[in-house]
């Protein structure tokens, strides 16, 4: 017997209306259906936003204290190991969202497939992640202008920027794509530029500075604390990578699902090999790991590797530089922090999973409520006014952390428990829109190895023990099963067997009277290597 799932209440302009558009008869508005957001974001917009869209001071200033934890060998072993897993959890998610492209992405996924207990759980990490992930980008951006001018307290800086993305936020979807593309863009154009100067200087064509090449891997050296220093690092990328599940949430507020999420999820494997990649090897040839100005240095400042190979290499006013990209890559990460975070809580609240009063949209598509909850978070960075930027900054992404791996486990197992279902109720892996390469395998390695690093990311912490950093590493391990656990024997849900779950519902016509299934000439599937790069 099959489920039967109604369509979703939702609430806006001070009124409730239910809809029941189960026949795809509102798959064509402007406005959802389902969840009152308005569908204003462009193939354009998601693709810059899966490419370089959360990009920002976590990668250009947070990478500096994965360096200085384990050393240019272990920040690209790091970014690697990550990324494959990255990789691997944006095979299924695009699997999944490109046959449902709901809102509540992978939490109303998990509803469906698993328990709704589990989408909650799911829903409630993920949203630490982002709430984590915006505090410290406000405490970067803070810092900057702190640096600029120290007349004005740290605490004015924050206030003022709160106000004005809270403003931008407020004035739809429309203009905060356009503003990522724009932004994003620079971001590309800025990251190639520093990969130039790399070159330039590591071969002695800075005036002035000599020809450094492979020095810093050599002293102080490749490897900075061995394996703990390697295992420290999966943390610091686990934060990096966050983001890039980001498109799944985004899909109900894009014109054309079928043609942009698609393109989106396989633009990730770029984004893996030229962003992350290329940041850790630049990163590790340019700037030495025991700088005190990196993160977890002795310095309370912050500085990214990149301001510090600018003053290496003789240039003293290339900070300022480097500050000001960091703070344009700040004003477009902020903005997708809140963006996504105020996403996940509107559709937990539409659902039951949150207060119903986050789940109010205005007469355009704003979610007014969610924006002002997941901006109002980003408050956490005060902490840095007496902990200094850098001390807080490594606070927060241990708690943020171990949160990216569980919910990354949670899309692979959410995915295997989809291809369970879909072959018990009769289904072909090739009517699928959107086949993951090299299932079970990938998902498998994704679930194994993010449960994995969820334990052993802390591992550093053991010896000698240090119990503050300790309970920094491992608090929100057990709050995934205490919330699984609380809900499900408090609302009495249950694990849904393969035969029960609902295939149907939840998928949009839009996408598939545009469906377009790539093919070769002579009607066979294309080969593995040719759809990772059809999109490129």
């Amino acid at each position: 017997m099959s489920l039967s799932r109604k369509g979703s209440a939702t609430i806006h302009d001070d009124h409730e209306t239910t809809i029941h558009s189960d026949d795809g008869s509102g798959d064509f508005r402007a406005i959802d259906p389902h969840t009152g957001v308005k569908r204003g974001l462009k193939t354009r917009h998601l693709s810059m936003m899966a490419l370089a869209g959360i990009i920002g001071p976590g990668l250009l200033v947070g990478s500096g204290g994965a360096l200085h934890s384990g050393g240019p060998a272990s920040l690209l072993i790091g970014f690697g190991v990550i990324g494959l897993i990255a990789f691997s959890i944006m095979q299924s998610l695009g699997e999944l969202t490109t046959l449902y492209p709901s809102g509540g992405a992978f939490t109303d996924l998990g509803d469906r497939f698993i328990d709704k207990a589990f989408g909650v759980a799911v829903g409630w990490n993920y949203l630490i992640i982002w709430v984590c992930v915006l505090a410290n980008e406000y405490n970067v951006i803070s810092s900057v202008m702190v640096y600029w001018s120290d007349k004005v307290p740290l605490w004015v800086y924050f206030l003022i920027f709160w106000f004005a993305f809270l403003g931008f936020q407020l004035l739809g979807v429309e203009t905060f794509g356009e503003a990522e593309f724009w932004l994003a863009l620079l971001k590309l154009i800025g990251l190639v530029a520093y990969f130039i100067f790399s070159i330039i200087y590591v071969s002695g064509g800075v005036k002035g500075a000599d020809a450094i090449g492979f020095k810093y891997w050599h002293h102080p050296g490749a490897f900075a604390n061995g394996f703990r220093g390697v295992a420290s690092v999966f943390v610091f990328c686990s934060t990096f990578y966050a983001g890039v599940e980001s498109v799944a949430v985004a899909a109900t507020e894009t014109k054309n699902p079928g043609v942009a999420v698609p393109q989106s999820i396989r633009q990730v494997f770029i984004r893996i090999v030229f962003v992350y990649m290329g940041c850790a090897f630049f990163f590790g040839l340019t700037c030495p790991s025991n700088a005190p100005e990196l993160v977890g240095g002795a310095s309370r400042a912050l500085k990214s590797p990149m301001t510090i190979a600018l003053q290496n290499a003789g240039w003293a006013n290339g900070v300022h530089l480097i500050n000001a990209f960091i703070f344009v890559t700040c004003l477009s990460a902020v903005n997708s922090s809140i963006y996504i975070g105020s996403r996940t809580i509107l559709y937990m609240a539409q659902d039951g999973k949150a207060p119903k009063f986050l789940g109010w949209t205005n007469r355009r598509g704003v979610p007014v409520y969610a924006i002002i909850f997941t901006n109002a978070c980003g408050a956490l960075s005060m902490m840095n006014v007496s902990t200094g930027a850098s001390k807080a900054y490594g606070y927060i992404v241990n708690l943020s952390g171990v949160s990216t791996f569980l919910v990354w486990g949670a899309i692979s197992l959410i995915h295997i428990r989809f291809r369970a279902a879909w072959k018990a109720q009769g289904h072909s892996p090739e009517e699928l829109p959107f086949k993951s390469l090299w299932y079970p395998w990938n998902a498998w390695f994704g679930l194994i190895t993010n449960v994995f690093l969820a334990f052993v990311q802390g591992w550093s912490t053991l010896a000698p023990f240090n119990a503050g950093n300790f309970v920094d590493a491992y608090i929100l391990l057990p709050l995934f099963p205490v919330i699984y656990l609380a809900y499900k024997f408090t609302f009495k849900t249950r694990l849904w067997r393969p035969h029960e779950v609902d295939l149907q519902v939840g998928r949009r016509r839009d996408y598939d009277e545009a469906k377009k299934v790539e093919r070769r000439a002579d009607g066979r599937p294309l080969p593995w290597w040719r759809t990772i790069f059809s999109s490129l």
